[in-house]
């Protein structure tokens, strides 16, 4: 019997769609399998250059403006850190606000993803906008069950709606809430506002339970084959998030670390945190340092680099971060690591947080303070470590003569969406692609589906661009 022979395909997605940003991906498709990866942020972030030299008061409203969808946590990050250079503990009123705009934020994140971002992945929709143009194979839900999905999707921008509306009763406005500032809150707990807020919450909460989470479900047992696709590492990361006590001591999500599926390590240790830049466009002085001592300068070109993010590692190991390495270091899935286990995760931490949300708006006090006056420190450093919707968000600063004398950001997006270190170690969702199956090398949705589950946001990770040479214009069916 003769030798067959197999060719290797490279196929290039640039830009994918349906994400927040820019993100190209090169896979290398062999035997009907996907043999290697490179995901590429194709534009410069230039955040951490605007910050330095300003006020350091500056960096909740100018972080914020890294993401439209997440903001709050930008907000939220850079307060943090501001509040821990000068050992700055914020009044209740402020922590259990911004749990509850921070909450509001999820929950339009995790509905908007679901729906509007993955759902086109998996249901075969009318032949309209945003439904077509779409790749034709690989849709096994049909006929009424696709119609109930696409009613679903209707519903779901409604209700994405809402939770902004909600979030916006504290917040004053979302996107971009201006209320987040160093030393507590700029909105008071007004008895009216309280009962606003229980007033969306419940409708918010009603959807969830009885129309995302069925939805979750049904995809999920459709495309049970994906609870074994996509796994990656298995390296689960967790900075912890809406903090239940003002010493940030009890988390409703705790903070901690999982390798290859092991018993979470309920600690994190910000010293073992470093950027690699070997594959990056950045210059070597950025390398492997750790976010208190970083550097952003950029080098373009620069030999066998292919990405504008930098590669975040933990202990030297690439980790993944978002709803599923939240949940299972809380203990509350661990059911495992794939496609749909990071939709599943997403839609029970979704419930979660709404439920906790219901909780927190019943302690706040109309009559108890919201701020306490907060002075920049005139040298210093601080850290704040929170989580997006997308995973875990770290900002670090360092203050120079009551200035900013540097500033670092590694977003969720740039752990998960990594190129590689120098020792080749690809990044998460790198290493998530490789080994995916994949039926037709010219509609490759099955690379798109792995892609989509991390919900990746390269405005996060991404951000400032230099234009040059001609407009290319690309038009994609997935």
């Amino acid at each position: 019997m003769g030798t067959i022979s197999y060719t290797p395909t490279s196929v290039v997605l640039d830009p994918v769609s349906r994400v927040e940003g820019h993100l190209k991906v090169e896979v290398t498709v062999d035997q009907n399998a996907v043999t290697d990866a490179r995901i590429t942020g194709t534009m410069f972030r230039g955040i951490e250059k605007i910050l330095a030299n300003r006020t350091p008061l500056d960096a909740p409203d100018i972080t914020q403006r890294i993401c439209g969808v997440c903001p709050v946590s930008h907000a939220l990050a850079a307060s943090e850190t501001l509040e821990n250079a000068a050992g700055f503990t914020p009044p209740a009123n402020a922590r259990i606000m911004r749990n509850l705009v921070l909450g509001a934020n999820f929950l339009q994140s995790h509905v908007l993803h679901f729906y509007v971002l993955s759902a086109l992945d998996y249901v075969d929709g009318p032949a309209m906008p945003p439904w077509q143009p779409s790749w034709s194979g690989g849709k096994r839900l049909k006929g009424d069950t696709a119609t109930k999905l696409v009613n679903n999707y209707v519903a779901a921008l409604d209700i994405r709606r809402k939770c902004h509306e909600m979030g916006a009763i504290f917040g004053g406005r979302l996107p971009h809430p201006p209320t987040f500032v160093p030393g507590g809150f700029t909105t008071t707990p007004r008895k009216e506002r309280i009962d606003l807020f229980k007033k969306y919450l419940a409708e918010v909460s009603t959807f969830i339970r009885d129309v995302y989470i069925p939805d979750v479900n049904l995809v999920g047992s459709v495309y049970s084959d994906y609870l074994k696709v996509g796994a990656g590492y298995g390296n689960l990361l967790a900075y912890g998030v809406f903090d239940q006590n003002d010493s940030g001591t009890d988390k409703l999500l705790k903070r901690g670390a999982s390798y290859r599926g092991s018993a979470p390590v309920p600690t994190v240790d910000t010293k073992a945190i470093t950027e690699r830049v070997t594959y990056s466009w950045y210059a070597s002085q950025s390398d492997n340092r750790n976010p208190t001592s970083g550097d952003t300068t950029p080098q373009f070109p620069k030999t066998d680099a292919y990405s504008w993010l930098k590669a975040p590692r933990y202990n030297s190991e690439p980790c993944e971060v978002g709803p599923l390495a939240r949940m299972w270091v809380n203990g509350d899935y661990q059911h495992g690591i794939s496609v749909m286990d990071r939709h599943l995760s997403r839609a029970e931490e979704a419930s979660k947080v709404a439920a906790a949300m219901a909780n927190w708006v019943g302690e706040l006090n109309p009559t108890a303070p919201v701020y306490r006056q907060y002075s920049v420190p005139v040298s210093g450093s601080g850290v704040g470590l929170t989580e997006a919707p997308r995973g875990a968000l770290g900002h670090w600063i360092n203050i120079s003569g009551g200035m900013t004398a540097n500033y670092q950001i590694i977003t969720p997006t740039c752990w998960n969406a990594s190129p590689m270190d120098e020792r080749k170690q690809c990044g998460p969702i790198e290493k998530a692609l490789i080994g995916t199956p994949v039926d037709n090398i010219n509609e490759p949705i099955e690379v798109v589906r792995v892609i989509h589950s991390f919900d990746p946001c390269l405005s996060c990770a991404v951000h400032v661009m230099r234009p040059s040479g001609e407009a290319r214009v690309f038009t994609l069916a997935f």
